[in-house]
């Protein structure tokens, strides 16, 4: 099975067990660095994210219709550039390096923003920022994953989710005290934003290891030789080999159902419009639902990816999208409770606790270690220009039909693209065993 399969293979790897105590620590020291640098950066990213849409509509004078399609420019360069960052990772074989470049990039963006005062400048910096976004995530990704054993993937995705979500939390609301109490309050936000964004750089290059994720080196032999030959080095990765990995059976099943169902997951911007609408929410408490969301994400996170790799991942995955498609439900025909909000926002955070790490986990445990990033990137790009593309239809059918058909069709259409999905992801049938030579050990066995 693909999302299900709960056995270790034969040949995963294990983390070193602690001096002292026996046994393998449940979350690598790399996840650890790595989850810091993602919460310093989220801080610094969404203290901006916050700001935006006030600064440009607000400061600028651009119409709502211009932030959309600016809001999808700084959305969908992140996703096409991901494969770049994946394969560029992979064929250096240094996936900190390529990690750092994009960090590196998109602080370098933050004080640009403090120079820039029109519509085309600041879109230049965006989509340069979200740039090295695209950069960083796969090679971010298939560090997290090198440095952990393949039985333990779902809980150091969901380590890293929780705390790159920490960030998250704290960037809104780092950046509206910053504004109650600066006088240029964007100039102040953008300018913390830089410092911030800066000192998540200096951890990702004092803390992650340097060679964790590239391609270890060869054992040495117990009693070397007196002139032991140059170990061969490895053929550099080829773009015919990251094209090759669709060919993978596992991987092409999690990438078919990834973009199945990102063409039907409504973006969360819209989300919160609709609660708005139904619930009647007040216009100052809107930046807050966002808040909702991450809160419920942060505490289950860590749970959730244990639970994946404790039960399969097919379940908790496919688990999550039923309590996205709740969520929708309450939003459509649940009555006027005062609890409405704090139940949807809860399913809401629920489904990304569920799947925003589950499915990375899985995507790790079907790809070679040579080509790593590149897989990860492979599905995380689908799934990101498919929830655009949602997006996209789903603006159209509000402006045609309205929020309730609009929303009953991306329900709908959700039901149909989870069952294709179970269908697609469900355990392999057992085949014949015959005695045989023992396999080598495959890390993509298991996924």
């Amino acid at each position: 099975m693909y999302l299900a399969d709960r056995s270790a293979p034969s040949g995963a790897k294990t983390a070193p067990p602690d001096r002292g105590s026996g046994r393998a620590p449940a979350v690598a020291p790399t996840v650890l660095a790595l989850g810091t640098v993602s919460l310093i950066t989220d801080i610094s990213s969404e203290m901006v994210t916050a700001v935006l849409p006030l600064y440009l509509i607000a400061g600028l004078g651009l119409s709502p219709l211009g932030f959309g399609a600016l809001d999808g420019v700084y959305n969908g360069v992140s996703a096409l550039v991901q494969l770049t960052g994946g394969h560029l990772a992979d064929r250096v074989r240094n996936h900190k390096l390529v990690a750092g470049i994009g960090y590196g990039l998109s602080a370098l963006c933050k004080p640009l923003l403090l120079l820039a005062h029109s519509l085309g400048p600041i879109s230049v910096i965006l989509a340069l920022e979200r740039t090295g976004k695209g950069l960083r995530t796969a090679p971010r990704d298939a560090l997290i994953s090198l440095s952990t054993p393949d039985e333990l993937q779902g809980r150091a995705f969901g380590v890293h989710r929780a705390m790159d979500t920490t960030g998250a939390l704290l960037g809104p609301l780092a950046a509206f005290l910053i504004l109650g109490v600066a006088v240029d309050g964007y100039d102040a936000v953008f300018g913390v934003s830089a410092c911030v964004a800066a000192l998540g750089v200096v951890v990702l290059m004092l803390f992650v290891p340097s060679g964790a994720g590239d391609t270890p080196p060869r054992p040495r032999p117990a009693a070397a030789p007196a002139a032991p030959p140059a170990p061969a080095r490895p053929d550099p990765v080829r773009l015919r080999d990251a094209v090759a990995l669709l060919r993978l059976p596992r991987l092409r099943a999690l990438a078919i159902c990834a973009v199945l169902l990102g063409l039907t997951t409504v973006s969360d911007a819209f989300v919160y419009l609709l609660l708005q609408r139904r619930t009647g929410i007040d216009d100052q408490w809107f930046p807050l639902l966002p808040l909702g969301t991450a809160a419920v994400f942060l505490l289950l996170a860590v749970p959730a990816g244990a639970l994946a790799d404790r039960i399969g991942r097919r379940t908790v995955f496919l688990t999550g999208h039923a309590l996205l498609l709740a969520a929708y439900g309450l939003l459509l025909w649940a009555p006027d409770w005062p609890a409405l909000p704090y139940l949807v926002l809860a399913l809401h955070g629920l489904f990304y606790a569920a799947t925003d790490g589950v499915l990375p986990a899985a995507v790790a445990a079907t790809v070679p270690e040579s080509l790593r990033a590149t897989g990860l990137a492979l599905v995380g790009t689908g799934q990101a220009l498919a929830r655009f593309g949602c997006s996209l239809a789903f603006g159209g059918a509000w402006t045609l039909w309205g929020t309730g058909p609009a929303l009953a069709a991306a329900a709908v259409g959700l039901l149909c693209c989870a069952g294709v999905a179970g269908h697609v992801l469900r355990p392999s049938p057992p085949g014949p065993t015959t005695p045989a030579a023992p396999a080598p050990p495959d890390p993509a066995r298991r996924p």
